[in-house]
C-alpha cells in the first residue's frame, strides 16, 4: 500500500527587507537580523556610518529603542534606524 506523501514543512527562505538607516535606503537580506548586521549592510551600501556607531530604531511618536550589536531586530518593509557616534547627544 502507498501512503500518500506528508508535507514537508520548509524553512523560510530568507526575504529581502528594505529599510533606512540615516534616512537612507539600505536593503537588508532578511526579516531578522541584528543591530551589527543593519550596521554592516548600511555600510556596504555606502551610509556614511562605523560600526562603533550606536543604532536606535525610530519607533514613531518620537519614541526610539537602542540596539546593541548582539540584539535581533525583527525588521520590515519601512522600518527606520538610526546610527549616531556614540558621543552625539543631538
Amino acid at each position: 500500500m502507498i501512503q500518500p506523501a506528508q508535507p514537508t514543512e520548509e524553512a523560510p527562505r530568507p526575504h529581502p527587507v528594505k529599510i533606512h538607516v540615516n534616512r537612507k535606503p539600505v536593503v537588508v537580506p532578511q526579516h531578522e537580523v541584528t543591530g551589527l548586521e543593519i550596521k554592516e549592510v548600511a555600510i556596504a551600501q555606502g551610509v556614511k556610518v562605523e560600526l562603533s556607531f550606536q543604532l536606535s530604531e525610530e519607533l514613531g511618536h518620537h519614541q526610539t529603542r537602542i540596539v546593541g550589536n548582539d540584539d535581533i531586530v525583527h525588521v520590515q518593509e519601512g522600518s527606520r534606524f538610526l546610527a549616531v557616534h556614540g558621543d552625539d547627544n543631538s
